[in-house]
């Protein structure tokens, strides 16, 4: 197939250099120009990535660690129960609670029948009005007392509830505090945990720079394993440090995919925009990388086609920045390959 395209591609060179000056349309393979893009002025800065979400979870009551059923480096789903404490003395308080809201309730309801059966009374002018007064405060006495009940039931139930620890967001344990069988109480730190379903940068950006950071807002942060990605938001702190005159800025990433490769604790190149920029770009299909050789296949104005080395910059989306070797309004090449063989039978054709 390759030996039908060069003789294919001989004969038509043949052609072309017998009759006139060989143009792009007139190419076998497919050019284009290279034009002036706006492009984003950038400082790169080093960054950190953090989770947003990272918690220790501390015991709120006391008791002795029954059972631990995560360790470092497990996943949790949110609300998997994560440990588990002895609860004996607080079902003994559930149960004094309980007791007690069946006893308010026993008396509210009396004092209510009372109070309803004097007030009868009380209309007809058979009791004093004394008499009524205090068994209306019998009642709201007793009502008290029965919504106190409720709320200390629900205070022991909540103390019943603190024994058994969940996970409050879905992620992995990074650290365990406590072994079975060792007693805790409130406040005692129980296991810690990180989710990386959300995950930002925090990067220090020098005060001249921090004030065309506030005016455009807009920064990327470089992925190993992909093209950058572009911050969903940023956090720019009022204050600047005064040992190292930068400003604090957190940079709010969008939810990544798995394979993203970013974990908190990395290091990762953050940019950052300043302004815009008019470049030439070169579209990236259409560089050559040959050991410390960057070249291009441009088509000249006078139909030759040459292999021209060229000095690149940035690589972005649209191709690379070209710093030096090309003009606006230049023809390249966008398949190397077909026009180096192009270039190779030309010359032969013309010797």
């Amino acid at each position: 197939m390759k030996l039908e395209w060069m003789k294919g591609a001989t004969a038509a060179m043949a052609l072309l250099l017998a009759t006139s000056a060989v143009t792009a349309a007139d190419l076998p393979f497919l050019t284009t120009t290279v034009e002036r893009q706006t492009l984003m002025q950038e400082r790169i800065v080093d960054g950190s990535v953090e989770a947003v979400q990272e918690s220790t979870i501390s015991a709120q009551t006391s008791g002795r660690v029954l059972e631990v059923f995560y360790d470092v480096d497990d996943f949790v789903e949110q609300g998997d129960v994560v440990l588990r404490l002895s609860d004996t003395e607080q079902q003994a308080r559930v149960r004094s609670a309980e007791a007690n809201l069946r006893e308010a309730r026993a008396r509210a309801a009396e004092a209510r029948s009372d109070f309803e059966r004097i007030e009868s009374i009380f209309e007809e002018r058979l009791v004093s009005e004394a008499e009524f007064d205090r068994a209306r405060a019998a009642r709201d006495s007793a009502q008290a007392r029965l919504e106190s009940a409720r709320a200390a039931l629900a205070e022991a139930q909540e103390q019943l509830d603190y024994a058994t620890v969940v996970a409050p967001y879905p992620g992995i344990v990074t650290e365990r505090h406590v072994e079975v069988g060792e007693a805790v109480s409130p406040g005692s730190p129980l296991v810690t945990g990180i989710s990386l379903e959300r995950l930002r940068v925090e990067i220090s950006v020098p005060q001249q720079l921090i004030g065309s950071l506030r005016q455009h807002r807009e920064a990327y942060v470089y992925l190993e394993s992909g093209p950058r990605v572009r911050a969903e938001s940023l956090t720019i702190f009022p204050y600047a440090d005064p040992a190292s005159n930068t400003f604090r800025v957190r940079v709010n990433l969008p939810e990544l995919p798995e394979d993203a490769g970013l974990f908190p604790g990395m290091f990762v190149k953050t940019a950052i925009k300043l302004g815009e920029d008019q470049r030439l770009v070169v579209p990236s299909e259409a560089v050559v990388f040959r050991s410390e050789v960057v070249a291009v296949y441009v088509i000249e104005p006078d139909g030759h086609i040459t292999f021209r080395q060229i000095r690149v910059g940035r690589e972005l989306p649209e191709g690379f920045e070209v710093l030096a070797g090309l003009r606006e309004g230049e023809q390249v090449a966008l398949d190397p390959v077909h026009a180096g063989i192009f270039l190779k039978e030309s010359q032969q054709v013309s010797r």
